[in-house]
């Protein structure tokens, strides 16, 4: 779908601004938001591309820096941290060859940290894109990767 394509799917109307950035960013192989990208959706709103960009720098759901097929979140919540969140980092980095920050040199992985994934109950917990996956061990991090490395 081009650029233009998901920005006609919404009415010209600020409260559409998070939606069109998620859907660009969606649409896009590397999982970014380009300056084209923000310059088009301010265009589009009629807003300052500092409006826009702004929004998208605050979110960290959003990222101006082309990142892997598959974005790793780890919840660094107080309930994931006492429930071993920091071995789960560690396990990740380990498997993956990367720190925090970092995307795989094949382009499939990319580690980020978020302060909350809203899933205590099943702590420690990480997203790998849109899927949510608690109750984490060392072991159970190994084999999602490794069939999240398999789907390529």
């Amino acid at each position: 779908m081009t650029r233009e394509e998901i920005m006609q799917k919404y009415p010209k109307s600020g409260d559409n601004l998070i939606a069109i950035l998620h859907d660009l960013q969606d649409n896009c192989e590397w999982n970014y938001l380009s300056k084209e990208d923000l310059q088009a959706t301010a265009d589009y709103l009629q807003f300052p591309y500092s409006f826009v960009h702004g929004v998208a720098t605050f979110y960290t759901m959003f990222s101006l820096e082309p990142r892997g097929r598959n974005v790793i979140r780890i919840c660094q919540s107080p309930p994931c941290h006492l429930m071993g969140a920091s071995t789960i980092s560690d396990e990740l980095e380990k498997i993956l060859g990367v720190g925090f920050g970092e995307t795989t040199p094949d382009r499939q992985f990319t580690l980020e940290m978020t302060s909350c994934l809203g899933v205590c109950g099943v702590a420690p917990a990480m997203m790998i894109n849109d899927q949510v996956y608690g109750n984490l061990n060392a072991e159970r991090v190994k084999q999602i990767i490794d069939e999240k490395r398999r789907e390529k």
